[in-house]
């Protein structure tokens, strides 16, 4: 459990990190969990050794939307008054990466990129 911690915690600090020497607009813990993808697709991390936490984080995940939520709630005016425009941006943005996603599997899918 230690070593589980001490690995995740890590590739978080290296985002951290990564962040600060760089000033990536980018949140440190999207660049740690990256970091972590690639430490597993090279191997020098074993899915064994993260696994138990990974899986009950995955497990509890509803638990971390609690405090958005919640904030979420603050801000119920603001939200009223630019309605429309969420709305639009959401459906726009949605309907943006549906098509990308298509147009990019179906490159992949003619090209044959990423085959072994």
């Amino acid at each position: 459990m230690i070593r589980q911690c001490s690995i995740l915690f890590g590739c978080l600090a290296l985002g951290e990190l990564i962040v600060y020497l760089t000033g990536i607009k980018l949140p440190s813990s999207i660049i740690g969990m990256l970091l972590l993808t690639l430490f597993l697709q090279l191997g020098w991390i074993k899915l064994h050794w993260v696994q138990g936490l990974s899986d009950f984080l995955v497990a509890n995940l509803g638990f971390f939307f609690v405090p958005s939520g919640v904030a979420l709630m603050l801000y119920f005016d603001i939200i009223a008054a630019e309605f429309w425009p969420i709305v639009i941006a959401t459906l726009v943005s949605t309907v943006l990466v549906l098509v990308v996603t298509g147009w990019v599997h179906q490159l992949v899918r003619k090209y044959g990129i990423f085959r072994k």
